[in-house]
């Protein structure tokens, strides 16, 4: 998405590339080629270093437990084919996707077990129940009933130890069903809930087997019957489980492989980083790459060294990383004229959009002439790079840029205006400013001072107050709850008290409202103010007892400031005039002292010389009140009220081609 107002800094990661100390020169030349890292200063690994890194390494500890969990659910060997160009995935990432694996095959895993194990009591349970069934052929649900006065329970005894246990708790029980076969007995028993837990203790201290019967309506015989049918489903489900997790982990194999051999590298590169701060054998660079350059730096440092190691990760609390602006190249020109405020914070809010437009407009604004704009422009192409020391840098480079978009903006208002070196053709050869300019309505608009000033002071209402919702929003986002008051306040007392003001004491209706309604507005008004107040205490305490005030006036200070768009325009054209008026009237002088052709010309050399200095002068003077006017606008009535800056400037380590350069210079 194309930024419209604010734009952010490109995402930084941190580098570290672990080499051996005989190759530490040959991998910063290879760091100077790729020309992409910012290196920083390298340090020992402090606390915070060492922290980030044990939660990485429980991560991997984390990830390898899940794909080992995965793994132990694959049949038979594969041999997996791992890309070379693969793209790294964040540890969190990686398992975040091996835990939704592992679940999966664990979820299914388990109702398998579940199903074998009701298949192997079943089995088992189907000869026993054989047994009991030549004597009853009770349901199922009757042969393991407990009830508020009867319980009932099947035991499986050694024929020897059967006649024990039914001496020992012939009392508790009664009554009892035997069926034995070679060496076993079955036996159903009976008993008074009540007792039941003395019979069930008996039975277990003699060896015997408790046997978990299903609640079904089966009766023994039914199950009998069924039993083979009912173990031969399960088993299909059983395989169907099997099948879904084969499945899954066949879609999954070559990731899961990809990610073994990931971490595995990660936990060889946190060792190489530990073992930095303790050996003299190894060299450190570590840096800032933006985060589109990272996969880049790391394959070729891989491809370049067989001994090398590099980690990246992502900025820490205690991190500051440089900032490398992202505009489109119609805007970035003027990230110079925001880098002379102050370069963005890194995480912060970029301005440089919003800035582009206004500067752009508000120089076109004041310079408005088309033989001006033009020679500014000429000036760009050809004098810039004879008045700076290196031309070949891009902060020249940009710079002309901005120089030519304002220019080209001051041409287009100079044509819609009909403005040529001031009134130059209607003095001169009598041709009407407003019969050739392309907009009559903008040229009437900036001849006449009051409207030049209320337009002026319109554009100030609309950049100010674009300010102030920035301010807003950034409050917002903050979580800064004075500014949100402040802020509130102030749109508040604009929005209800302006209107208000203007019908009270000029009697002017700047709203179509009924008498009543502008009565109304003075309350909204006032609750405004009260906001002011309070958002001015929660801001700066004690202090905003008395900084409310500059809050409230300095809106119509910031909005009156903005009629130097109309005075610096104006003074542009008059002065342009002046001299216009001048040379003609010297030349006139001049004609009338000598008549004849020698006057004539002579007169014509002196006007026109005249003309050049006067109008050269008038560019330059003009030229740089719209640039520093502008500057100013931009500065002190918009970005102050929203934008923090303090950011570093990313600057890579990279080779340095002059386009140019002087050598031997004589003197």
């Amino acid at each position: 998405m194309i930024p419209l107002i604010i734009n952010t800094p490109e995402a930084m990661l941190k580098i570290r590339v672990v080499t051996a100390k005989d190759s530490s020169t040959e991998t910063l030349e290879r760091l100077q080629e790729m020309g992409v890292l910012h290196i920083e200063e390298p340090r020992e690994l402090d606390l915070t270093d060492r922290t980030a890194i044990d939660e990485k390494r429980n991560l991997i500890r984390k990830i390898s437990a899940n794909i080992n969990d995965i793994l132990s659910h694959v049949k038979g060997e594969h041999r997996i084919f791992i890309p070379e160009d693969a793209e790294a995935q964040p540890l969190d990432k990686i398992l975040h996707q091996t835990g939704g694996v592992r679940d999966k095959c664990t979820r299914l895993r388990e109702d398998a077990t579940r199903l074998e194990a009701d298949i192997s009591n079943m089995e088992g349970l189907g000869r026993y129940l054989d047994i009991l069934s030549h004597e009853i052929n009770l349901s199922l649900k009757d042969l393991n009933y407990s009830g508020s006065y009867l319980s009932a329970r099947v035991f499986v005894f050694p024929v020897e130890t059967c006649k024990i246990f039914l001496k020992k708790a012939s009392q508790h029980l009664l009554q009892h069903i035997n069926a034995s076969s070679e060496d076993e007995t079955v036996i159903y028993t009976i008993a008074r809930t009540t007792s039941q837990n003395i019979v069930e203790t008996l039975a277990r201290d003699l060896g015997a087997l408790p046997l978990e019967i299903p609640d079904e309506e089966f009766t023994l015989r039914e199950f009998a019957a069924k039993k083979d049918d009912i173990i031969r489903k399960k088993g299909e489900e059983v395989t169907g489980l099997e099948r879904e997790i084969e499945t899954i982990t066949s879609e999954n194999l070559e990731r899961i492989a990809l990610y073994r051999e990931t971490i595995s590298m990660e936990d060889e590169m946190l060792s190489a980083i530990e073992q930095t701060a303790e050996t003299r054998y190894v060299s450190l660079t570590e840096g800032w790459v933006p985060r589109s350059k990272a996969d880049f730096i790391v394959s070729q440092i891989d491809k370049s060294f067989d001994n090398a190691f590099v980690d990246s990760s992502q900025p820490g609390p205690s991190d500051e990383p440089p900032t490398r602006l992202q505009n489109p190249a119609a805007i970035r020109p003027f990230e110079v004229i925001v880098s002379l405020f102050s370069l963005p914070k890194y995480g912060g809010w970029d301005p440089t959009p919003s800035v582009a437009y206004f500067f752009a407009f508000f120089f076109g604004l004041m310079l408005c002439d088309v033989i001006y704009a033009a020679g500014l422009l000429i000036l760009a192409r050809f004098v810039l790079d004879k008045l700076v020391d290196d031309p070949s840098t891009e902060g020249v480079d940009l710079f002309r840029k901005v120089l030519y978009i304002s220019g080209g903006v001051a041409l287009i208002f100079g044509i819609l205006s009909g403005t040529y070196l001031g009134d130059f053709l209607d003095m001169y050869f009598g041709i009407d400013i407003q019969s050739i300019a392309l907009v009559k309505w903008v040229q009437t608009q900036l001849s006449d001072p009051i409207s030049f000033i209320t337009i002026s002071l319109i554009i100030g209402l609309i950049h100010v107050n674009m300010a102030h919702i920035l301010g807003l929003i950034k409050g917002v986002k903050e979580g800064d709850r004075g500014m949100i008051v402040s802020k509130t306040g102030l749109f508040l007392v604009e929005i209800f008290g302006i209107p208000y003001i203007f019908k009270v004491m000029l009697n002017i209706e700047l709203i179509p409202l009924a008498a009543s309604a502008y009565s109304v507005f003075a309350y909204p008004m006032m609750v405004g103010l009260v906001f002011i107040v309070i958002g001015a205490f929660m801001q700066m305490g004690a202090l905003g007892s008395v900084f409310w005030i500059f809050d409230l006036t300095g809106i119509l200070g910031d909005i009156m400031s903005y009629s130097r768009l109309a005075g610096v325009g104006l003074a542009t054209f008059y002065l342009a005039s002046s001299f216009n008026l001048l040379s003609n009237w010297v030349s006139s002088a001049i004609s009338s002292a000598m008549p004849g052709m020698l006057g004539t010309i002579l007169a014509f050399a002196i006007g026109m010389v005249m003309l050049i200095i006067f109008h050269v002068f008038n560019l330059f003077l003009s030229s740089l009140a719209a640039f520093i006017h502008s500057l100013r606008l931009c500065f002190v009535e918009f970005l102050l009220k929203f934008y923090e800056g303090g950011g570093r400037e990313y600057n890579p380590f990279h080779l340095r081609v002059r386009r140019e350069t002087i050598v031997g210079k004589k003197f």
